[in-house]
Order: C-alpha cells, then structure tokens, then sequence
C-alpha cells in the first residue's frame, strides 16, 4: 500500500511543499471544505458505468481520474488492475488510502490536478474520468492531459451526468462554460483514435451518496489506435 500522497514535481507556484499537491490551490481548498463538510461525500460503491464497460478489459495500468474517496480505485485494484489514483483532495485522500488500506490493495496515490501532475505520457491501457470536474482553459489542457495519458491500444473512458452541460445547478457558482463535458473530449478526436461508445443511456447509481438524483449518464468510450 502506498500511502504517500504526492504529485510530480512541477513549478514551484503550483506546489505546496507541505504534502507535494500540484495544482491550483483555490481548487483544491474547494474541494477539501466539500468533503470536511460530509462524514462520506460519495456512496462508496464503483461507479456503474465503470463495472459495465470494464468488464470486458484485460486488466492492465488504470488512471482513475478524480478517485474521490477511492471506491473505483479500490473496486479496480480488486480486479487486478495496477491504480494509479489522482484528486486534487487532500481530504479525500485521506480517506482513499484508508479505503484501501482496509481493503488489503495497491493503489498509487497522486494528489495533483490533471492538467499539472505531468503523469508519464501514453502510458495507461485504461483512463477513467467518472464525473470529473474539470475546469475548462482555452488550450484545452485537461481534454489533452486525458487524451496524452492513454496507451496506443488503450481506452479512454469519460462519463458524466446528462444535460449537465446545458443546465444550471441550484448552486449560483455553477456554470456549465466553466467545465469540461465529454462532447470537447470527442471533438479533439483524431485518427488515432476510434470512438466505441458514444450515447446517452439511464445510469446505474449506486445508491446514497452526492449526485444520486441523476437519472442518466453521457458515456464516452474511444480507443487509442496508435
């Protein structure tokens, strides 16, 4: 079990020196007062998207993007996969590692946003992205971190919440242009790549847990050809 929660080195503007965190620190302070708010933001169960489109994948590196509180990294690791699990939470870390420790499984644990972590380029037989919140910039660099993180062979798979692109949240500081959705993901989509799964479908939630009260997910399925 790896229990130090770290990101890559990165410029010094970016890192804390205190536990290794690269990224912006406004999001990260977001996210942990999210999950200091909560005993256990999420249901703690994988994802349903995930369990159905894994099914027929020979386990191999998994990045599990946005882990949260780590039930789809610790639900991987059982399955033989080698984790790699990133969140820009501390607090949510700290309960992953806990998860997994418990659980008796290997997971890497990166504390970093996506777009800074410099993760090993073409490296993962499987990106996972279940519901991340990430925030757009106009070079695109989260959509490309994603795309750059993916095996020749490998499968990006990127799901979020139906209409949630379009849609203002009750929260007045949501606002859809901030954020990625899975249509600027395939929009970057070249040759390289072939699109297996691209469709609106009823989501298999499991049950508790924040955003239980989406009824349908948008999956995003490619495979990296070359």
């Amino acid at each position: 079990m790896t229990d130090n929660i770290a990101g890559s080195s990165a410029p010094d503007t970016t890192s804390s020196p205190a536990d290794g965190y690269v990224g912006d620190p406004e999001v990260r302070a977001e996210w942990d007062n999210r999950y200091a708010d909560r005993q256990q933001l999420w249901s703690g169960r994988p994802n349903g998207a995930l369990v159905a489109e894994v099914a027929g994948l020979t386990p191999g590196r998994v990045l599990d993007v946005g882990c949260g509180e780590g039930a789809d990294a610790v639900w991987l690791a059982r399955g033989g996969w080698d984790v790699t699990a990133l969140e820009v939470s501390g607090v949510a870390l700290e309960r992953a590692a806990g998860h997994a420790r418990d659980a008796g499984v290997t997971v890497r644990w990166v504390h970093a946003g996506l777009a800074e972590a410099a993760l090993p380029p073409a490296s993962f037989d499987l990106v996972s992205a279940q519901y991340p919140a990430l925030l757009r910039t106009p070079d695109a660099a989260a959509e490309r971190a994603l795309l750059a993180a993916v095996a020749p062979g490998g499968v990006l798979l990127l799901v979020h919440h139906a209409g949630m692109d379009t849609r203002h949240e009750h929260d007045a500081a949501f606002d859809p242009a901030d954020y990625v959705w899975p249509s600027m993901v395939a929009a970057l989509l070249d040759d390289d790549w072939t699109v297996e799964v691209d469709e609106q479908r009823p989501r298999v939630a499991p049950d508790g847990g924040a955003g239980a009260h989406h009824a349908d997910d948008v999956v995003l399925r490619a495979r990296r050809l070359r």
